[in-house]
């Protein structure tokens, strides 16, 4: 596995990295700050990442949002010396919580707890999306999103919260949604569909979608629209 260890004390990076030493947990990078781990992260692979929340400047926990909009799939592993962010660090995705001083016993539980989801074929991926819009972050569900439009090799999403930024390609984007019903009826659109309001046909045979609780519409191809009337019936 590798590694990335994030605080701003010398100290409990060190005895962090004694401990996964111990445990042959994997290769090992340390950084101390928010702006040295994204450097790191953008130029490596990282399975893991151990960080600490209370940290100057931006925190783990702000970290945490812009690690996991880089790579959705990463494992984050909180260290503190306070209990009171558990609750937002597993909202976050977090897999394990350490409050300092944890012991190696602990340390060699939350792996293989990592060991274990990473060999299960029953391991629950998180329905949740994390967009960015500016410095903000939303967790969306599946059932908030009216629709996705491609940009580039990013997507913009349009939910009640208004558009925001997920960092995959659209055809990645669609296979997480394509058991929380959503259609793809353009090259550059997916659609909820139990958001559409009313469907209408316009030239070419195309068909256009409004939603029920947005002003937007948005039209399909003509092989969009040929795919949707196949799968729900003839428009």
């Amino acid at each position: 596995m590798k590694i990335l260890i994030v605080d701003d004390e010398e100290l409990a990076r060190k005895r962090l990295q004694r401990m996964l030493n111990t445990l042959q947990a994997g290769s090992l990078d340390l950084v101390t700050n928010a702006t040295q781990a994204i450097e790191a992260f953008k130029k490596k692979k990282y399975d893991l990442v151990f960080l600490d929340i209370n940290m100057p400047q931006v925190n783990g926990l702000e970290l945490a949002y812009e690690l996991k909009y880089i790579d959705p799939s990463i494992y984050i592993i909180f260290q503190t010396a306070y209990e009171q962010h558990a609750l937002k660090a597993f909202d976050i995705g977090a897999v394990g919580y350490l409050v300092k001083p944890y012991s190696l016993d602990q340390v060699k539980s939350t792996l293989q707890r990592i060991k274990t989801d990473k060999t299960s074929d029953t391991t629950q991926e998180d329905p949740r999306i994390l967009s960015k819009t500016g410095e903000s972050y939303f967790l969306l569900k599946p059932e908030e999103i009216f629709y996705v439009k491609a940009d580039l090799s990013e997507v913009m999403i349009k939910s009640a919260k208004g558009f925001s930024y997920y960092a995959q390609k659209i055809s990645d984007l669609q296979q997480k949604l394509q058991m929380h019903n959503f259609v793809r009826i353009h090259r550059s659109y997916l659609i909820n569909i139990n958001e559409i309001k009313e469907i209408h046909t316009i030239e070419q045979s195309k068909l256009r979608f409004s939603f029920k609780n947005c002003s937007d519409y948005v039209e399909s191809s003509k092989d969009g629209a040929k795919a949707f009337r196949e799968k729900f019936g003839s428009l």
